[in-house]
């Protein structure tokens, strides 16, 4: 993988931000009441989760020459949902189903820029056994925009879906307020729509910051 300038600042930024970020966790311990947050007592059936994460999106290559480059880009990705289950007993497995929107903005940057822009559905299992962290796996299916086609080999079709799944972690800082970390396996790619249909497979991790709300608030 070649490494240049623009790469060399996406990842710093990134690092960055997730340095900003765990000392955000810092300050937030500090700051919090002598009552430790417990997921069991927070993330209720009904409770509502509004916020945003940022990601980098790093696409790696199955062995074929159908492939024109190794691409790069930075998601952003605000989004809100909410717990639509009560909690399920299974042990340390016990935990709840929660469905979030996620819109999202991706700009790639090699050999030439281009844009993303679309929105998932994700479904998020969140396990409610440990404390004020909220381990949890999700899966999304979404719909997007891309001007990377026609232009690429890989893809011909400006219009595109996204599949995406992995897992991460939520850190409740506060009662109202969550630190979201997680990475993805995220696959774009036409669904037969176009002539060309290889599509685009990467890793995406991601950092971000919720709010959280109950009914009790509204």
């Amino acid at each position: 993988m070649q490494v240049n300038d623009t790469t060399v600042s996406s990842y710093v930024g990134f690092i960055v931000f997730l340095a900003a970020s765990a000392g955000l966790i810092q300050l937030c311990w500090a700051q919090s009441d002598d009552r430790s947050p417990d997921a069991r007592a927070i993330l209720k059936r009904g409770t509502i989760e509004a916020g945003g994460t940022v990601g980098y999106w790093d696409e790696f290559l199955f062995p074929t020459e159908a492939h024109s480059a190794s691409r790069r880009a930075i998601f952003i990705m605000p989004r809100v949902g909410v717990v639509m289950t009560d909690e399920t007993d299974a042990g340390v497995l016990s935990g709840n189903l929660q469905v979030l929107v996620e819109p999202f903005y991706g700009w790639f940057k090699n050999r030439f820029s281009a844009d993303t822009v679309g929105a998932s559905l994700v479904m998020k299992y969140n396990l409610l056994s440990f404390g004020r962290w909220v381990p949890f796996w999700d899966v999304g299916v979404g719909v997007l925009w891309t001007d990377l086609a026609p232009r690429i080999a890989e893809d011909s079709s400006q219009v595109n879906f996204a599949l995406q799944t992995g897992p991460g972690v939520q850190y409740l800082a506060t009662t109202r307020m969550a630190l979201t970390f997680g990475v993805r396996y995220h696959h774009i790619s036409n669904a037969g729509i176009g002539e060309r249909n290889l599509g685009l497979d990467a890793v995406l991790p991601y950092a971000g910051v919720s709010w959280i709300l109950s009914h009790e608030d509204f």
